[in-house]
């Protein structure tokens, strides 16, 4: 159980803050939900309770543990299939899995994948969808603002 302030992962969407729980009735089903905030674009996202275990929230990273995301990114490119629907399948199922590490390598894999030849829509847009993941992570890991973290992802990608 997770408590107001404390800043979690919410697998598929990015990090953010708890600021409230609350009772609410939605669909004639009343439950308790945990309202997070995320540091990008102020939206506000609804986690019933009942459902946390089996979605992989799991708290923020440590600040001390932003340089092991950063070895990520300065690594090399992870092999990936030549076939983009097995990339994307791939690359999806990293991102479900909610883990810092494997959200970097996607981030990494792709801007360089882009870098070389263009990226079909749907690699766009998990590109998109995992850095915005990245992002949200980072800076409330170190408490950097957005546009100070998107340089560090950038710079640390080769």
């Amino acid at each position: 159980m997770y408590n107001i302030g404390d800043k979690i992962v919410y697998p598929m969407h990015g990090a953010g803050i708890i600021e409230e729980i609350e009772e609410k009735e939605i669909l004639g089903v009343r439950r308790k939900y945990y309202i997070m905030k995320m540091p990008l674009d102020d939206m506000r996202v609804m986690i019933p309770l009942d459902t946390i275990d089996g979605i992989g929230i799991r708290p923020v990273i440590p600040n001390d543990e932003v340089e092991k995301v950063i070895g990520v990114l300065e690594a090399n490119e992870t092999k990936m299939p030549q076939n983009w629907n097995r990339r994307y399948r791939a690359n999806m199922d990293r991102l479900k899995t909610g883990d810092i590490y494997e959200v970097a390598e996607v981030v990494r894999n792709l801007v360089l994948r882009d870098r070389e030849k263009s990226l079909s829509t749907g690699e766009r847009k998990i590109l998109n969808n995992a850095r915005q993941i990245l992002l949200s992570e980072v800076i409330l890991a170190t408490g950097l603002v957005e546009e100070e973290v998107k340089i560090l992802i950038e710079n640390s990608i080769k």
